[in-house]
């Protein structure tokens, strides 16, 4: 990486941004598209990649889904920073700020299996990440992701082709 990247919280500006990094990739079917409401909804889960001129080429975020356990989500970064790094320092940061929340396990749901595999995560080989006990209350919430992780049904189409992976901190 020739240029410094400087990663910080996300702020109501950079929606905008997020979704235009999000946009291409959400057409590949790699990553899902969200209302603009969802981004809003989500802010604070953020964590944006700028350049030394201020520009947005990277952003993911951290939801955290229980006790011991958040997901790295809408992982992206602009076309022209791909293989710069950028995003390795984004999943640094998520893992940084899932340490500092208390998490113990972070999870993914990805077609970049040795992109994360470099950031310690393994294929999840079943879902027993959860008791039966969380099993059951996270069937109760209406987070897309959530139903993701415990592979539900409903969310089939959007996972296709997806690995699970999860990082023990």
């Amino acid at each position: 990486m020739t240029e410094t990247i400087r990663i910080r919280p996300a702020r109501t500006s950079d929606v905008g941004a997020i979704k235009t990094l999000v946009a291409p990739l959400a057409e590949q079917r790699i990553l899902m598209a969200k209302e603009t409401v969802a981004y809003y909804e989500s802010l604070q889960e953020f964590r944006i990649a700028e350049d030394g001129n201020g520009e947005v080429v990277g952003c993911g975020a951290l939801h955290v889904m229980w006790e011991d356990l958040a997901e790295v989500r809408t992982l992206a970064t602009a076309d022209t920073w791909r293989g710069k790094g950028v995003g390795h320092q984004l999943v640094e940061r998520l893992l940084e700020d899932a340490t500092a929340l208390g998490i113990s396990r972070v999870f993914c749901l990805t077609f970049e299996v040795d992109f994360f595999r470099k950031h310690g995560f393994e294929v999840m080989a079943d879902q027993t990440a959860v008791d039966p006990v969380v099993y059951s209350e996270l069937l109760r919430s209406h987070d897309e992701g959530v139903a993701e992780f415990l592979d539900l049904a409903r969310v089939k189409p959007n996972t296709l082709g997806n690995t699970r992976m999860i990082r023990a901190l």
